[in-house]
C-alpha cells in the first residue's frame, strides 16, 4: 500500500512539474512576443483571406524586427506597398516595430495626407520592361503588342526571374505572391486575374502603360526588335494575297518573324485602344 502511495506521489509530482514547465513556458512566450494593429487601404484589401472583411488586424512579433518582414510574414508583398504610417507618421521598411504601434499601409493609388511623405517604391522607368513567370504566358504577348520589352519563359526559376529583373531593372509580373518578397525585388506586382485580357488592363493602369506605349515594335513570339523591310526583300516569303494587298512590313532582327497590317493588326489596335480608354 505504502509503495502504491509513493507511486501515486511520485506521478502526481511529475505531472505538477510539467504543468508548471508548459504554463510557464507558455507565459514567457506570450510575454516575450509584441504585437501591433495593421490596417490596410486600397487593393491591399486583396491580400486579405476571402471570408475576412475587416481590413484591419493584430499582429504579432519578436520586438525589434522590421516593419517589412512582420508585414509580409502575414501575406502583403512590400512591392506591393508604397506608404507606410505607424502611428501616424511616414516612415520606410527599415523601421523597427515597438509593442502596441499602429500601422496603416498604403497601396500605389492612393496614400494619406501626410507630411512629410516617404513614397517606398521607386519611379515608373519612362520605357518599363518586364519579366513574367510561367501563370503570365498570353500577357506576355499582349505587353510585346504594346511595345515593352517582356521576358518569359515557361521554365524560369524563382531565383532566375529575380536575379534577371535586379540586373536588368525589370519589373516582375506574377501570379505569385512568394516570388515578390524576395530581399532584391523592388519593382514587381501581383497580378489579381486570371484572365489575359483583364490582367493587361491591371498592369496598364499600374504602370502607365498607355501613354508609354509604342505599339508593333517588338516581335509577339521571341522578344526582339522589329524594323522596317522592303516588300521585295521578302517577297519568295510571303503569300500571294499578301503581296497583292499590302505593301508596309516589318521583320524581327533576332528571330526573322514577318508583320504587315491585317485584320489582325486592326483587331490588336481596337484591343489597346479599348484597354485605354478603360484606364483614363
Amino acid at each position: 500500500m505504502d509503495r502504491e502511495c509513493s507511486l501515486i506521489s511520485r506521478l502526481a509530482l511529475f505531472v505538477l512539474s510539467v504543468y508548471r514547465r508548459l504554463y510557464f513556458g507558455v507565459w514567457m512566450v506570450k510575454k516575450m512576443r509584441s504585437s501591433a494593429r495593421l490596417c490596410l487601404h486600397g487593393e491591399l484589401t486583396d491580400f486579405l483571406p476571402r471570408k475576412r472583411k475587416d481590413p484591419c488586424r493584430i499582429l504579432f512579433f519578436d520586438e525589434g524586427a522590421s516593419i517589412k518582414d512582420v508585414i509580409e510574414s502575414s501575406g502583403i508583398p512590400h512591392p506591393e506597398i508604397d506608404v507606410l504610417l505607424v502611428d501616424g507618421v511616414s516612415v520606410d521598411f527599415s523601421k523597427k516595430l515597438r509593442d502596441g504601434e499602429s500601422i496603416e499601409a498604403f497601396p500605389f493609388s492612393c496614400f494619406p495626407n501626410v507630411t512629410p511623405l516617404i513614397h517606398l517604391q521607386p519611379p515608373i522607368p519612362q520605357n518599363p520592361a518586364f519579366i513574367l513567370d510561367v501563370h503570365l504566358g498570353k500577357l506576355t504577348h499582349y505587353l510585346r503588342m504594346m511595345g515593352f520589352d517582356s521576358l518569359y519563359r515557361n521554365d524560369f526559376a524563382d531565383r532566375e526571374i529575380v536575379t534577371l529583373a535586379h540586373e536588368q531593372n525589370r519589373i516582375i509580373l506574377t501570379r505569385d505572391r512568394g516570388l515578390l518578397k524576395y530581399r532584391l525585388v523592388s519593382h514587381g506586382y501581383y497580378v489579381r486575374s486570371f484572365e489575359p485580357q483583364e490582367q493587361l488592363r491591371e498592369v496598364a493602369g499600374r504602370f502607365g502603360l498607355c501613354k508609354r506605349k509604342h505599339p508593333f515594335t517588338i516581335c509577339m513570339e521571341c522578344n526582339g526588335k522589329l524594323e522596317p523591310v522592303q516588300k521585295q526583300e521578302i517577297e519568295s516569303l510571303l503569300e500571294e494575297k499578301t503581296v497583292k494587298y499590302f505593301n508596309k512590313f516589318a521583320r524581327c532582327a533576332s528571330c526573322g518573324r514577318i508583320y504587315w497590317e491585317g485584320s489582325h493588326h486592326e483587331k490588336m489596335i481596337k484591343r489597346i485602344q479599348k484597354i485605354c480608354m478603360e484606364n483614363r
